[in-house]
């Protein structure tokens, strides 16, 4: 069992980090006694016998008083990332001592013991596979192992995370270790939605999508799911299920290899998605513009979404514009520069989309929604519109009437 941290500790984490970082150790200090509060009412509450509240309560007391010595350091890359895993030790110590009360032989298996990512930050799997190997020999059999999922160490033996979502990454980095069966991923929700249900009403779940499908879906909107969490399952060739803890007899989602239903499935979007528009100095034919435009991006490390291109020029879109001054600079030593930001993308996806006889219908958003760039053809179960933010919750709507032929209000 791979636990994230309680709802709205990680945020409440990261925001104390940013008072130690802005040296503002008085605000730090009154949200880690705020956040202790909190988790001394939960332990009343979940633990009832006395030796094992004395442990989890002294548990407790040691990651506050941790918390509190980090106001007094300087600010750090290293001290972040530790600030923020207390989250996940602190559930997983929870929920085993509530095992043991309920008499359920469970077993703590800290995840920095043998979760690593190497150099290029994708997890070491021969070293998370022999290292969780030996310490679930070394502490015997159990009913349920519980381990942490979001942190890591990094190659150099640092406190590292997932990133945002980064439990879901854990759990199925550990299914194809263990070589397990199926993946469940135990959510507030009942499966993927065929819409965004925050701004399209009656949406409904989608029972089956294959591991391209549901990356494409991830990778671009749906927040059910992060983005890299399908590609272990998918190597290890090993079904995911996307289950509701509020409704747990829901069939819900089943991720795998195989492709169910034709025509467009669902629809996605990705909001902070800055579009660059590139037009070569020369005039046509510009040998190598192309090559050039590719090499900036990459040395700054800045990956590309969409892409459009003509005679002259090209249209891009980045959703990470922290490099994006440096990467404008080298590239108006050889072309223009159009920027346009607050731009969304909107991602239709199904299997062999591109090729469904009811394809055509999408494009009827265009009456409607002013779009950006199309990005059609480069996958064949994604088709990509760009448009701006401010008519993305219209162009879900419409779509959504369009593609799934029922009205939304």
């Amino acid at each position: 069992m791979v636990l994230s941290a309680m709802s709205g500790t990680t945020n409440a984490l990261v925001e104390i980090s940013d008072f130690i970082k802005n040296n503002k150790s008085t605000e730090a200090l009154i949200n880690i006694e705020l956040l202790h509060k909190k988790y001394c009412l939960v332990l009343d509450e979940l633990i009832e016998e006395p030796s094992l509240k004395k442990d989890v309560f002294d548990y407790v007391n040691t990651v506050f008083a941790f918390l509190k010595a980090c106001t007094f350091k300087k600010h750090t890359e290293l001290l972040y990332n530790q600030i923020v895993s207390q989250g996940e030790l602190l559930s997983t110590y929870f929920f085993t001592k509530y095992l043991h009360q309920e008499n359920v032989n469970a077993q703590l298996l800290p995840a920095l013991d043998f979760m690593r990512i190497d150099k290029m930050n994708e997890p070491d799997d021969f070293y998370i596979q022999q290292n969780l190997q030996r310490i679930i020999n070394e502490g015997g059999p159990a009913e349920i192992y519980v381990t942490q999922g979001f942190i890591c160490l990094n190659a150099f033996g640092k406190i590292e995370n997932l990133q945002r979502g980064g439990s879901d990454y854990t759990a199925t980095i550990i299914g194809a270790a263990v070589k397990a069966e199926e993946v469940q991923i135990w959510t507030d929700i009942d499966g993927m939605h065929n819409n965004d249900p925050r701004f399209v009403e009656n949406t409904y779940a989608i029972s089956n999508l294959s591991f391209d499908e549901a990356a494409e879906l991830a990778y671009f909107g749906a927040k059910i799911l992060h983005p890299q969490t399908v590609m272990p399952a998918l190597k290890a060739n090993i079904p995911v299920r996307l289950k509701n803890t509020l409704d747990p007899k829901s069939y819900g989602t089943l991720i795998s290899k195989d492709f169910k239903g034709e025509g467009i499935k669902a629809i996605a979007a990705k909001d902070g998605i800055t579009a660059i528009k590139i037009k070569s100095a020369r005039m046509l034919l510009a040998h190598g513009f192309l090559k050039k435009v590719f090499e900036i991006f990459e040395k700054h490390e800045t990956s590309i979404d969409m892409i459009t291109t003509s005679e002259v020029a090209v249209s891009l879109t980045i959703d990470n514009d922290s490099n994006l001054p440096a990467i404008i600079e080298e590239l108006e030593k050889f072309s223009t520069v159009e920027i346009d930001n607050q731009q969304s993308i909107i991602c239709l996806v199904g299997h062999l989309v591109v090729r469904h006889h009811e394809t055509h219908r999408l494009f009827q958003v265009l009456q409607d929604i002013s779009v950006r760039m199309i990005s059609y053809g480069g996958s064949n179960n994604n088709i990509s519109l760009l448009v701006n933010t401010n008519d993305k919750i219209t162009a879900l709507k419409s779509l959504n009437s369009y593609v799934f032929d029922y009205e939304t209000t």
